[in-house]
């Protein structure tokens, strides 16, 4: 494999329907196809265990250009050859081109640099973390449920905006598009843009819901 030092590689590619990886978030996985199992033990035989993952948009049948690199930290293989292995997502990627196609996807990538911040992003992380609670004490208050935020909740701005987009659950397009930008900024933005409008429609269902109660 080529030096993941250098801005471009050949890169294994696996496609997965509806699913967006972000960097630093985890991924498990199931390996049972073929050809995956095939892509996997390949790589396993490398010191850089790491694969591309790129969304399929079901509806368009169409595999996204823009993915997330995950590296292989813990893997269990099954006597049938099944495996199962726990990925972390590190650096987003653009596909260049597709290499091969047999018998498994591998792609020429570059690696997508985030930009650098123009302004101190803190005061905006603050605004969406402050919304992101508040969509999770509606949310349950809601249900009824005990909806609790991990403790290690990312603090800095970039980090903190890949785990809200990693956590858009049921929400792919809207996920790809965030992995997509390149400025933290605009995906906060964004973020608060998502969380607000969840807010508002939350809290209007908690209101009916505590009238009703009455």
């Amino acid at each position: 494999m080529v030096s993941s030092s250098i801005a471009v590689r050949e890169l294994p590619l696996f496609p997965l329907p509806e699913v967006v990886l972000f960097p630093n978030r985890p991924l498990p996985l199931h390996i049972f196809e073929f050809r995956y199992r095939i892509m996997m033990n390949t790589i396993l035989e490398y010191a850089d265990r790491r694969f591309g993952v790129l969304m399929i948009d079901s509806a368009q049948g169409k595999i996204a250009k823009v993915g997330c690199c995950a590296e292989i930290v813990h893997y269990q293989r099954f006597p049938d050859d099944r495996m199962k292995m726990l990925t972390v997502g590190q650096q987003r990627f653009r596909v260049l081109e597709y290499v091969r196609e047999k018998p498994y996807l591998v792609g020429l990538v570059e690696w997508i640099e985030e930009r650098p911040p123009n302004q101190d992003l803190k005061p905006m992380g603050v605004k969406v973390e402050k919304l992101l609670r508040d969509v999770v004490h509606l949310s349950a208050k809601l249900t009824d449920q005990k909806i609790e935020l991990p403790e290690d909740l990312p603090e800095l701005p970039r980090e903190l905006s890949y785990w809200i987009g990693s956590n858009l659950y049921g929400a792919p397009l809207e996920q790809q598009a965030l992995l997509e930008m390149d400025d933290t900024a605009d995906r906060l933005l964004r973020e608060e843009k998502i969380l607000s409008v969840t807010r508002n429609n939350l809290a209007a269902r908690t209101a009916l819901k505590d009238a009703l109660k009455n």
